[in-house]
């Protein structure tokens, strides 16, 4: 009987941390794609010309990848070990094995949304490439493909 209340608290137990580790693994890439909503659905479509321009829309969205951005290394605080279910892209794993390079990834990236001074399509255009670019910097190493 003893057994039994063990191996069943054993494996509650157990369950309860692969939740918790999986739950981990949404908030990482709730935030990543937050930050991918302002940069892609709004600047970049808007940068292209696909959407009109709206510069309240613009300010919205710089001021959430600010926000967001701000985020990313308490997020990335713990190693869920495992990726969201049915995500396309994950966390690599690098990402804790190296993690103050990828922490340093973070201050450029907030420093080309701070210096982001959009008031037309052309600086824009300018802004989304030099924020897309520092994303990328890290994407390049820390991100990875999942299907």
């Amino acid at each position: 009987m003893k057994r039994t209340i063990v191996v069943a608290g054993a494996l509650l137990l157990g369950a309860g941390a692969v939740m918790a580790q999986q739950e981990i693994a949404v908030q990482q890439d709730n935030l990543m794609r937050s930050q991918a909503k302002s940069l892609y659905d709004v600047i970049q479509k808007m940068s292209k010309g696909n959407i009109p321009y709206n510069q309240k829309q613009v300010d919205q969205a710089l001021a959430a990848l600010e926000a967001d951005v701000a985020k990313i290394e308490k997020t990335f605080e713990v190693n869920p070990k495992q990726d969201v279910v049915n995500a396309t892209y994950g966390a690599s794993q690098k990402v804790w094995q190296n993690k103050a390079d990828f922490d340093s990834k973070i201050p450029p990236v907030q420093k080309a949304i701070a210096d982001a001074k959009v008031h037309n399509v052309a600086t824009l255009k300018a802004a989304y490439t030099r924020i897309n670019d520092r994303c990328n910097d890290c994407h390049e190493t820390y991100r990875v493909k999942l299907k």
